[in-house]
């Protein structure tokens, strides 16, 4: 797939949401949490066949910083400490265009797994 290069990236501190703009009128706005659950890193994909690790507690995650690598892809640095794996406008096209189903996967995976989206210290709080 060659997708297309936003034009606009903007980050939405209190909204915590990345606005993708592209050149054809398309606009995207991107949950933190969504690209955090989602980081094309081998901690949270794994390395290959079922090896992904369902991120958990990342309600909250916001990002310290945003940085262009080429002009291929952004490396987004995570106020939680991840900042491996290097989204490509492929990707970040992907995730945009498949929102829907992939937080809806990504809900049901939790559900299953008897995990939340909270943070630790929140989920405590609550028992």
């Amino acid at each position: 797939m060659n997708a297309p290069t936003p034009t606009r990236v903007h980050y939405h501190k209190q909204d915590r949401e990345l606005e993708l703009g592209y050149a054809n009128g398309e606009s995207f706005h991107l949950p933190v949490e969504f690209l955090r659950v989602y980081s094309p890193s081998a901690e949270v994909r794994g390395h290959g066949g079922d090896t992904a690790v369902l991120q958990v507690g990342k309600k909250d995650v916001g990002l310290q910083n945003i940085t262009q690598a080429g002009n291929y892809a952004l490396k987004l640095h995570f106020d939680d400490g991840h900042e491996s794996g290097l989204f490509s406008w492929n990707y970040l096209y992907d995730l945009a265009t498949h929102q829907e189903a992939y937080w809806n996967n990504y809900l049901q995976r939790l559900k299953e797994a008897g995990a939340s989206r909270e943070p630790a210290s929140i989920q405590f709080k609550q028992l």
